[in-house]
């Protein structure tokens, strides 16, 4: 048995987004996502109401490297969810998001930790700094935002 250190790295961004929270917490589900997220396709979803739920399971490929998540929480009634996605032979991450009241809307407070579970994963450990999270977040907050002001998805331009 091997036992190491983990590499680990924890990042946390509070999104503000204009609508309230009860409409927005349903939009963070895999199969949701494709609403306001461009290009989200999950190749897969194990899910008995069809959306989001505690053990739910899903299938994501990015770069051609599959991904499996598993929702380990859902509440609604306190806008919590959590899920794990295991990235084989790259990262285990964990995806905290509480979302709440806001005077504005709603506040989605949303933490990744990832985990290295080789080379591949150092690297990505390493690329995940803090302005990389930030602006990450920002996309998304723009995104849904522009979904819950228009009702459709924002469409990168092609140069």
């Amino acid at each position: 048995m091997k036992i190491t250190v983990p590499k680990r790295v924890s990042h946390t961004y509070t999104q503000l987004l204009n609508a309230a929270a009860e409409k927005v917490f349903p939009l963070l589900c895999p199969v949701r996502e494709t609403d306001w997220l461009e290009d989200w396709d999950p190749v897969s979803v194990a899910s008995c109401s069809g959306i989001a739920e505690r053990d739910c399971v899903f299938v994501t490929t990015a770069g051609g490297i599959e991904a499996v998540w598993y929702i380990t929480q859902h509440r609604p009634d306190i806008g919590f969810v959590e899920m794990i996605k295991i990235t084989p032979a790259v990262t285990a991450c964990r995806l905290e998001i509480r979302v709440s009241a806001a005077p504005e809307g709603a506040h989605a407070e949303i933490t990744y930790t990832h985990t290295s579970l080789g080379p591949e994963g150092d690297a990505f450990v390493d690329s995940f700094t803090a302005d990389a999270y930030v602006q990450f977040m920002q996309n998304w907050e723009s995104r849904l935002n522009y979904y819950l002001q228009h009702g459709t998805a924002l469409r990168d331009v092609a140069s």
